[in-house]
């Protein structure tokens, strides 16, 4: 069965605390319940010796878990599916997502991932790094989320593209409707992210978490109900977005996992977590060339906002 291994340094004098928990705050795409099987399996250990979830880590030393990987009965196959592509040439292909798409295959998805329709499009023209399910690849967005999304078609523009999203050396833009008005007309927010505490399907800003940077400012007030505001991402955290703005009490409109509540826009309806991924600015993996693309606001969005206005 595929596995994946990952493995943190414990550093001299940190605090003492719980394996799992240290697990969780640190590789946060981890679930809860896959570090329990890991644990139950006997597969985690700290400096070679086997340990259990409760173990506490109270000295340095090497702290390390060996994860199935999630497998799949059959892997994704070609469907036709509609695809908005904003550019392709040998090595990449630039998409602009519909909102409620699904980027790859999971449990409890069904064939009609970008994924899928990927395969349609592409045929076996696709890098091989996230196979057999997440082929191409390289970053995602959450389903409710539209905008571009950047494919790899071979295995050398993933490992490169993948290394500028992980050195920060890519410009990423989004578009946000917020409830409630801003007094002031930008801001940045300096504010580490991890799995929340409790519900562990969400995350949160914790102290423990990774370092996230998100700069934002006012493109447009409606009332006294909503903004439109464009949000710039210098890291790439999961849920970045949608836990800063409500970190600071201006919840993504149709966001009711990070605060926004059914109801608050009177007589207005809200189809979804009102984000979108407006432009995005690539080092091409092939060429001395810097690459911008945009996309523009789709249907749904520009429908919200006229009747916000």
């Amino acid at each position: 069965m595929p596995e994946r291994i990952i493995e943190f340094s414990v550093p001299p004098g940190a605090k003492a605390g719980r394996a799992d928990k240290v697990f969780a705050a640190e590789f946060d795409d981890v679930s809860r319940a896959r570090l329990q099987r890991a644990f139950d399996a006997g597969q985690v250990t700290f400096d070679g010796k086997t340990i259990d979830k409760r173990f506490k880590l109270s000295q340095s030393g090497l702290l390390r878990a060996v994860l199935e990987e999630p497998t799949f009965d059959t892997a994704p196959t070609a469907v036709d599916l509609p695809l908005d592509v904003i550019y392709e040439d040998e090595s990449i292909l630039v998409v602009n997502k519909a909102p409620g798409m699904i980027t790859h295959p999971g449990n409890g998805t069904g064939e009609n991932t970008l994924v899928h329709a990927l395969l349609h499009h592409c045929g076996e023209n696709l890098s091989t790094v996230g196979a057999p399910d997440r082929p191409g690849i390289v970053h995602r967005l959450d389903k409710e989320t539209s905008g571009l999304i950047i494919v790899a078609k071979n295995d050398t523009a993933h490992h490169k593209l993948a290394a500028a999203f992980s050195e920060r050396k890519t410009y990423k833009r989004y578009t946000a409707l917020v409830f409630g008005i801003p007094k002031v007309s930008r801001g940045t927010i300096k504010e580490a992210i991890g799995r929340h505490p409790v519900v562990r399907t969400r995350m949160a800003v914790v102290h423990s978490g990774k370092p996230a940077h998100t700069d934002w400012k006012v493109e447009a007030r409606y009332g006294q109900k909503a903004t439109r505001m464009s949000c710039i991402i210098h890291t790439g955290r999961t849920h970045q977005i949608r836990v800063h703005m409500s970190e600071i009490r201006f919840p993504l409109l149709g966001d009711s996992t990070y605060g926004f509540r059914p109801g608050q826009l009177k007589d207005i309806e809200v189809p979804r977590v009102m984000l979108h991924s407006t432009e995005l600015q690539i080092q091409h993996p092939d060429r001395d060339e810097r690459m911008t693309f945009e996309a523009p606001l789709p249907r749904d969005f520009e429908d919200l906002i006229a009747r916000l206005a």
